[in-house]
């Protein structure tokens, strides 16, 4: 029985259609998607779909968001080649586009049937498309299409490389998706010019981990969003800790947090935790896979090299690296990304010690 049944319209009869649909796996992977969608918002955990339906957590978001990608292309206009590939499969594919907007995904969604991409690849290319957007303008040469978008991104990487067989790599993995001459005749330059360009690389990511406790913690509002009012903030009061972050529910509205008083939280102005996964982060594949809590200080907006910064992303949020100052608005700075604490066996914390003579 779903957990929230004011939450949707959807009847008893409904559900159990969509859950033996889900389960005997009838139609494609769009309509499992949009049917997981349906039955979480009349109020369905995620568990008891997945009980249900063998549809385990991390596949229903997977086709879940999916599915809206593959509306978002079919609302800009895809090629039939294009649209009959992913209606037949590339959830995955897809998966990896979410962070692009509807344009960039058809381009994205486009070369990654001409070039029979896998999941890895899409996942590159997809940061390499959102990274190629965020310049402020078009670098010399290249234009502005997925394919000269990954170029420039190879381009860029082989400049930076001294060894001449990953430079070559390189150049070869630009010369594969590049689209426009212009841009051809940039990377092929770097056959006989051999000069090396350093690059910028992405600051290492500000992580802690929770390993004893300290004195004097503060306690920061937990928020899904930004988006509350200031009286919504000062309803806040004193929590009951809870959870591997101590996240309390607050008689009035909202949740907080009490982190340690580490110097970052404590010279914060105006601190907000957010929870989060690590697929939803930079660089998020030399991570652990467990869960993570952001804190980001709204009240430092300024742009700095050396620093990750929350901005609006779609109807989201994002966490950003930007190699120059950003046209768009910095929500806020990350100043935290706090890991749970490791507990190896939490009975023998609890029991005393026994020493034998």
């Amino acid at each position: 029985m779903p957990e929230q049944s004011q939450a949707s319209s959807l009847s008893e009869e409904q559900a159990q259609e969509l859950f033996r649909q889900l389960r005997q796996k009838e139609g494609n992977w769009v309509e499992w998607g949009k049917s997981c969608q349906q039955l979480q918002k009349a109020g369905y955990n995620t568990q008891t779909i997945f009980e249900g339906t063998g549809f385990e957590p991390i596949h229903q978001n997977q086709v879940i968001v999916a599915a809206q990608v593959y509306d978002s292309l079919l609302q800009v206009g895809i090629e039939d080649p294009v649209k009959t590939r992913f209606t037949n499969g590339g959830s995955d594919i897809l998966y990896e586009f979410r962070v692009l907007p509807p344009k960039e995904r058809a381009q994205a969604a486009t070369l990654a049937v001409e070039k029979n991409l896998t999941q890895p690849q899409a996942h590159d290319i997809a940061k390499a498309i959102k990274d190629f957007s965020d310049l402020r303008s078009l670098p010399e040469g290249f234009t502005d299409t997925a394919g000269d978008a990954v170029a420039y991104h190879y381009w860029k990487l082989a400049r930076g490389k001294k060894d001449l067989q990953a430079r070559s790599r390189l150049i070869a993995q630009g010369l594969r998706y590049v689209e426009s001459n212009t841009a051809r005749e940039k990377i092929e330059s770097l056959l006989s010019d051999f000069t090396v360009v350093p690059t910028t690389p992405a600051p290492k990511l500000p992580l802690y981990r929770l390993e004893q406790e300290e004195e004097l913690p503060r306690i920061l509002p937990v928020a899904p969003s930004l988006k509350i009012s200031a009286a919504q903030f000062q309803n806040y009061s004193q929590p009951e800790a809870k959870g591997l972050f101590s996240v309390t529910k607050l008689s009035g509205e909202g949740d907080c947090v009490a982190l340690p008083g580490w110097q970052m939280i404590c010279a914060a102005r105006d601190p907000i935790a957010l929870p989060c996964t690590r697929e939803e982060l930079p660089k998020s594949d030399t991570l652990a896979n467990e869960p993570l809590l952001l804190v980001v200080d709204r009240a430092d907006r300024e742009w700095y090299l050396h620093s990750y910064f929350l901005v609006a992303q779609g109807e989201g949020l994002a966490v950003q690296w930007f190699e120059q100052a950003p046209n768009e608005e910095l929500l806020g700075k990350l100043i935290l990304i706090l890991r749970p604490k490791r507990i190896v066996d939490e009975g023998a914390i609890a029991q005393s010690w026994q020493i034998e003579e």
